[in-house]
Order: C-alpha cells, then sequence, then structure tokens
C-alpha cells in the first residue's frame, strides 16, 4: 500500500506537460492469461476468410476473476500451421471496462493480446483503485506481473482520509 501511494504522489508531482508518463502498481489486476475465456453478447457475426469472430451488444467477457465489458469485441485467433483456435487478441470498443477485484479501468477502447498478458486501454481512461482516481490518454497494463504505464496527460485523484 505504501509503493501504491508513493506511486500515486509521484503522478501528481508530474509537470504538466502534455506527454506525462506514470507507472503504476496493479496488484488487483494480476491475472492468470491461461485461463479460459467466456463471451456473452446479444450477437455474433463470423468471418472465415480472415479467422475471427465479433460479438457486439452488451459483450461481457470473463477469464478467472477478470471481467471486461464493451459493446463490441473482436476476436482473433491464432494463425498458422500450429494453430490450435486459441484466442490471440480481443480488440474491445464502444465503450470498455475492466474489472478485476477492487480495481476497474473504463476507456473508449482496448487491446488484450492473450499470450503476453498485455491490455493496452485507449482514449479518456479512468482508473479507480478503491477511493484514488487517475486519468490518463493511454494505460498499459501486465496482467501477468500486475504492473502497468499511463501515459499522455495523466491526472490523479488521492483521498486524504479527511472529510
Amino acid at each position: 500500500m505504501r509503493r501504491f501511494f508513493y506511486t500515486l504522489v509521484l503522478a501528481a508531482t508530474l509537470p504538466m506537460f502534455a506527454h506525462a508518463q506514470a507507472q503504476i502498481s496493479f496488484g488487483g489486476l494480476k491475472h492468470d492469461s491461461s485461463l479460459p475465456v467466456e463471451i456473452t453478447a446479444d450477437a455474433l457475426s463470423v468471418d472465415q476468410a480472415d479467422g475471427s469472430a465479433t460479438f457486439t451488444g452488451n459483450v461481457l467477457i470473463g477469464q478467472g476473476e477478470m471481467r471486461l465489458a464493451a459493446g463490441k469485441v473482436r476476436v482473433e485467433y491464432a494463425s498458422g500451421p500450429d494453430a490450435t483456435g486459441e484466442i490471440s487478441r480481443l480488440h474491445a470498443t464502444n465503450g470498455v471496462t475492466l474489472v478485476n477485484g477492487a480495481e476497474a479501468a473504463e476507456a473508449r477502447e482496448a487491446v488484450y493480446t492473450i499470450k503476453s498478458g498485455t491490455v493496452i486501454m485507449s482514449g479518456g481512461v479512468i482508473l479507480t483503485q478503491g477511493q484514488n482516481a487517475l486519468s490518463s490518454d493511454t494505460l498499459t497494463v501486465n496482467l501477468t506481473t500486475g504492473t502497468g504505464q499511463m501515459d499522455g496527460r495523466v491526472k490523479t485523484i488521492i483521498q486524504t482520509g479527511r472529510n
């Protein structure tokens, strides 16, 4: 918790440049990307030509304790001679919310690369960790290590415990 607080203080005191950066600890977003992925949606369209599937309308994706909600998600499957039909990448658009434990992030779009366990969220990113909130243009989270980085006009609100 102390490391998280110092990280937030550092982020809050960064100079206000257009391309600010902040390293963030995402202990609650640490995740096992080898778990199965479950997807529900209002509609599904499959493109055999490029090996993708597009889910639309109230899309909810679950993998272990992690949940991702969006208006539209394109699922890309691994290709090549060794491909076994595994999902390689998810591209979520139309308002994305990523939740794992007490941490949640919102953005206009997100790309989740399963093999690397990396999620890149962009467009009006808002991250909440308990009562604290951070915002930026882009959030990159490594779900394997539980670390992340926020880039572009980083802003933070730290609750001090006072009323």
